[in-house]
């Protein structure tokens, strides 16, 4: 975490101003989502009965909005993971990295960050889908002696998701820092988690532990006091006009995503700072960092650890964000 830390404090524009711009676009189309939302409530809210046809539209339009934004967040939040890690990774050797130049580094990886999305999120939707065809299944067989099989069923899935999270969580980084194609990435995820489960999970589940109360504890009495303030200022008639929500809604969203932004960026630095560790003590890579470590002076400014072609002998080992020396175990 300290390394995460030092990591994000080195290069705040690469670190906290990507997870800001990847926010905000989610920020934006959810403002833009909640606003066709009040539109239609003002419009259906004039008319006299809701007919079954208006009723199939907006519900429609409401899962269709929705799915759209839960596609576009899963691409953010792991093209976040994918990017963070080449600034956390040039920091091991005192290199900093610029927000374009974070962009610029990981051009490759854009397709490959949002087909690894798109899969990874299918897989949750084909597993849930699953799951609540035997839920319903078993019930309707079984009846009210199948509520007892279903509790099992879902700590049984609850503990499945947290496996594979972990087994999966390395995959961004692999595929941007290696780079590999999305199958690759997953695989050397898994290989990498190997025999270090539950080490990483406990890494990350008190990192996201950590982060939630902080950013929780600064933003939900801002938002609070926002909503307050707008409700005392939009006087009686907020109740009867719902476009008197939407600069609540613009308000309210933009904290939560500046917040959340500062939050993600920092979990994103420990589990790229994680990644190098396992690599380091799975295969060795802290002597491909030192080799690099010789050439990050007067070698490319571009210089990616793990990609270029360095990284064949070992030279004097230093310090790293995280407070171990390289060649240590």
């Amino acid at each position: 975490m300290d390394g995460a830390f030092q990591a994000c404090r080195r290069n705040p524009a690469a670190t906290f101003g990507t997870a800001i711009i990847i926010q905000a676009v989610i920020a934006v189309l959810s403002v833009v989502f909640g606003q066709s939302l009040i539109g239609s409530l003002e419009v259906l809210d004039t008319q006299a009965e809701l007919t079954d046809a208006q009723a199939i539209s907006f519900g429609a339009s409401v899962l269709t909005g929705g799915t759209v934004l839960t596609i576009i967040s899963a691409i953010g939040i792991l093209a976040m993971q994918g990017l963070l890690v080449i600034p956390v990774a040039r920091a091991i050797l005192n290199l900093k990295t610029g927000l374009g130049q974070t962009w610029r580094l990981a051009k490759g990886s854009y397709l490959r960050l949002g087909g690894m999305a798109l899969l990874m999120l299918a897989a949750s939707i084909a597993g849930l889908a699953a799951f609540v065809f035997a839920v319903v299944f078993v019930i309707e067989f079984l009846g009210t002696s199948g509520v007892v099989l279903t509790v099992l069923g879902v700590l049984a899935v609850i503990a499945v998701f947290a496996w594979l999270t972990v087994k999966l969580a390395l995959a961004p980084a692999a595929l941007v820092l290696e780079p590999r194609g999305i199958f690759a990435a997953v695989g050397r995820s898994w290989s990498l988690t190997r025999g270090n489960w539950w080490r990483t999970f406990g890494i990350l589940i008190l990192t996201s532990i950590i982060v939630s109360i902080i950013v929780s504890v600064i933003s939900t009495p801002i938002t609070m006091l926002v909503t307050l303030f707008a409700s005392f200022g939009s006087g009686d008639a907020a109740g009867d006009d719902l476009s008197t929500i939407l600069p609540v809604l613009v308000l309210t969203t933009a904290i939560s995503a500046f917040f959340g932004a500062i939050g993600y960026a920092f979990q994103a630095a420990v589990t790229s700072l994680l990644y190098v560790d396992l690599r380091m003590r799975r295969e060795g890579f802290d002597v491909v960092l030192m080799r690099e470590q010789e050439h990050a002076a007067s070698g490319d400014p571009d210089d990616v650890p793990g990609r270029g072609g360095h990284g064949q002998f070992p030279v004097p080992p230093g310090p790293w964000p995280g407070g171990r020396a390289a060649g240590s175990r």
